[in-house]
């Protein structure tokens, strides 16, 4: 993209967000791909590492070398080590300047309330991996107690309460979307007047249908993303872009407008 479009859609998307009433922002794989975590579905990614028909819900609980193999690729990615990037931060500095009804997220890696977001701001529609929980009596510990587990050589974590199945707080195949979350997202996606898309290629559904209720509410559409998305044609403006340079100059283009750049 020639640097001139760049500034131009980067000034539409500004323009949009300063004369919005009710901003919901939804996100993907692609915010985060700056902070080091891969997209597990590009080339490389984590799925061509673990095939991801083996960790469906069903097998988890009913396959104890499944539930094995699952806590090998509990560490696949250093979770605990990675940090927000400069979209994240962005979409934080969003919210600091009054202009962000909530975050939409179908990741799991937390990074959204590492930035400065409010947790109860964040809807996280597939979970989330900072956390484990005991699928019987519903005990929570951090993802770090875990690896502490882990590293102790305990190769099935059961609860130690009730000695129930104990899983990541993540969303697997198989396994139903959160209600109250997913109830949430709708009912906040078809409440706001803008829905800004960022990093994600709108394929994962149900998660998906959330920027589609927000159009069919008569809210406008903004994609960043770095590939064309089914959504595109209903977009008020689509920036094929990556989501730390473009959210840190249209944060910045909505400063100045604001007068405080």
């Amino acid at each position: 993209m020639q640097k001139k479009e760049f500034e131009q859609k980067t000034s539409e998307i500004a323009e949009l967000i300063r004369g919005a009433r009710r901003i919901v922002v939804f996100t993907g794989a692609g915010i985060s791909t700056e902070s080091g975590i891969p997209d597990f579905r590009s080339p490389g990614g984590i799925w061509t590492k673990f095939d991801p028909r083996e960790f469906t819900y069903q097998r988890f609980i009913g396959d104890v070398e499944v539930r094995r193999r699952a806590w090998q690729f509990f560490r696949a990615i250093p979770w605990t080590d990675v940090q927000p990037n400069r979209a994240h931060y962005a979409v934080a500095e969003l919210e600091g300047l009054g202009r962000l009804d909530c975050v939409i997220t179908q990741n799991i890696d937390g990074l959204h309330q590492m930035a400065g977001n409010s947790p109860d701001r964040v809807i996280e529609l597939h979970g989330t991996t900072r956390y484990v929980i005991c699928l019987d009596c519903r005990k929570r510990w951090t993802r770090e107690e875990i690896e502490g587990w882990l590293d102790d050589g305990v190769e099935i974590p059961m609860c130690d309460v009730c000695g129930g199945i104990m899983k990541s707080a993540t969303i697997s195949f198989g396994q139903s979307m959160p209600v109250e979350e997913t109830r949430e997202a709708e009912e906040r996606s078809r409440r706001c007047d803008l829905c800004i898309v960022i990093g994600s290629s709108l394929v994962v559904y149900p998660a998906a249908y959330m920027p589609i209720y927000a159009v069919q509410s008569g809210a406008k559409l903004v994609i960043i993303n770095h590939d064309p998305t089914p959504l595109d044609t209903e977009a008020s403006v689509v920036l094929n872009a990556g989501a730390g340079e473009a959210m840190e100059r249209i944060l910045k283009q909505v400063k100045a407008g604001l007068g405080k750049g």
